[in-house]
């Protein structure tokens, strides 16, 4: 398995405990890179942070964008392993520069891998509405939230 998609699934686990749990993404982090059986890459294991970071502080904001393309659906309705997918790619759109083609195929990816049967085709449908203009994405997320840890 590639280095950054194992670094993605990882933070997605981290994620997840951490919106249903509320446990220390630190602490969640920490034990989910000791119990990985393949090594991560520092490099990997850098973005995995930088990943997991990210979307906290800006969860908000990466909230609203979900919320604006997914109207019928409040965020806190959506499934939380949809929601978290659809958390971590529009912050890789919007903050750390990832090709939009890439973020989409990897929280497709994603998506059917953890998610339900439906997950694949709406995680798609939300990021492709909200990155048909990738600058609104990065103008919602130009002010960062505070940072929940």
């Amino acid at each position: 398995m590639k280095q950054r998609h194992l670094a993605r699934r990882i933070a997605l686990q981290v994620l997840f405990e951490v919106d249903l749990a509320h446990h220390q993404p630190g602490v969640v982090l920490a034990e989910r890179l000791a119990d990985q059986e393949e090594t991560l890459s520092a490099e990997a294991s850098e973005f995995a942070q930088r990943l997991v970071h990210g979307v906290i502080v800006y969860q908000a904001q990466l909230d609203g964008v979900i919320a604006l393309h997914a109207p019928e659906w409040p965020v806190s309705q959506i499934a939380a392993i949809d929601r978290n997918i659809l958390r971590m790619a529009l912050w890789e759109i919007g903050v750390d520069g990832t090709p939009v083609k890439v973020a989409i195929n990897e929280a497709v990816e994603l998506a059917k891998v953890f998610g339900s049967e439906a997950s694949p085709r709406f995680v798609n449908g939300v990021l492709g509405a909200a990155t048909r203009d990738e600058n609104n994405i990065r103008q919602a997320l130009a002010l960062p939230a505070r940072a929940h840890e």
